[in-house]
């Protein structure tokens, strides 16, 4: 808790200190104006706690989708306002620009703007462009022919990811033709409510292919027991701690990590047929060794996000044994995803928004 205390509101609020007193100097204006400035900083730090609270639901729909765009993307303009004025700083105490650069200067002033905005609008367009990867599989386990399955993982459903979105994902994912689509969890974002009023589960019912999924940690934050509703709604097959088989082959899904009495992968492997391809959804990849031990084929995980945006992706890399991408221990083969959608502000900066097609062969097949 003193951890997660320090992550979300000490660091940023230490930031928009950093942030909102440099603006102060640098913007060329008078002081009325210099405090109008930080005083709209400090309103859209505030209203974050809005954003991520339950208030937000009592809000008119387009009201509290506004709120959440505005106020979650405030986090990355944050984020790279105090790495610019970061570096101006370095600068500055290295006497390679001079002190005048952050004192009423309207060339930094603008020059932050203008970079500051083509960032976003390239962020922005390169979230919207879905990447599609390819991951090719074989096993000598018995399979009669090579099945094509989607994986994807953090769609974010909610007041920023709206139907209209939903929609256009649909369109994407069905022109795969899968035999089957997996879902690594937090399909919902932090509440039903926009999902309900936009008829999301109607739309997901429009997949040409079979759904199954695991929760993730957000579906607990949105209510585990009206996101599972949702799930029932959207004809999608949950599996939380629990095995299923499909097929030539056998899917585990694990209930999130946020649930701590959730079942070890060693009990649910106790009974796992060992002649079927095994294929696990874990939505948080920790402990990538466990699969590996329990002799999992294949191990689909998403969460990071890849940080969503730079430098964010080197703190993922560093906490995560596999922070994107594929991965192998042993005979255990891995993907994490980027994810299909994102969490708050919709910006892709040095990572990508992905949808992955896992095609498993069997070995005669593929010789």
């Amino acid at each position: 808790m003193k951890a997660a205390f320090l992550l979300f509101f000490l660091v940023p609020l230490a930031g928009i200190s950093y942030v909102a007193w440099r603006s102060y100097h640098v913007v060329p204006l008078p002081t009325w104006g210099k405090w109008s400035v930080a005083a709209v900083m400090a309103a859209l730090f505030v209203s974050l706690f809005l954003a991520m609270g339950p208030r937000l639901d009592k809000l008119p729909m387009g009201v509290a989708a506004a709120v959440y765009e505005v106020c979650t993307s405030w986090l990355i303009v944050l984020l790279y306002l105090f790495l610019a004025f970061l570096v101006i700083d370095v600068l500055r105490l290295c006497r390679v620009v001079p002190s005048s650069v952050l004192h009423d200067n309207a060339v930094t002033t603008w020059t932050l703007v203008a970079a500051l905005s083509a960032l976003l609008i390239y962020g922005n367009i390169h979230y919207r462009h879905k990447q599609r990867h390819t991951v090719e599989l074989t096993t000598a386990k018995a399979l009669t022919r090579p099945l094509k399955i989607v994986m994807l993982s953090d769609l974010h459903l909610g007041y920023h990811n709206r139907g209209a979105e939903l929609h256009r994902w649909v369109e994407l994912l069905n022109q795969e033709h899968a035999d089957l689509i997996l879902v690594a969890g937090d399909i919902v974002d932090r509440s039903i409510r926009p999902l309900l009023d936009d008829g999301m589960d109607r739309e997901m019912l429009r997949l040409n292919a079979p759904v199954v999924a695991c929760l993730g940690n957000h579906e607990y934050y949105a209510g585990r027991d009206g996101s599972q509703d949702f799930y029932r709604r959207a004809d999608i097959t949950l599996l939380r701690d629990s095995i299923m088989e499909w097929g030539p082959l056998q899917i585990i899904g694990r209930d999130d990590g946020t649930n701590r009495a959730r079942k070890s992968l060693d009990e649910l492997c106790r009974n796992i047929d060992k002649e079927r391809f095994t294929i696990l959804l874990d939505h948080q990849p920790h402990r990538l060794e466990e699969a590996e031990q329990a002799g999992i084929d294949f191990q689909f995980s998403g969460h990071t996000h890849h940080g969503q945006v730079w430098p964010i992706s080197w703190i993922t890399d560093g906490v995560y044994e596999c922070a994107y991408g594929p991965w192998q221990r042993g005979g255990t083969r891995y993907y994490v995803s980027s994810g299909m959608g994102i969490w708050g502000g919709k910006f892709r900066i040095g990572t990508c928004s992905e949808y992955v097609v896992v095609t498993i062969s069997p070995e005669s097949a593929a010789q």
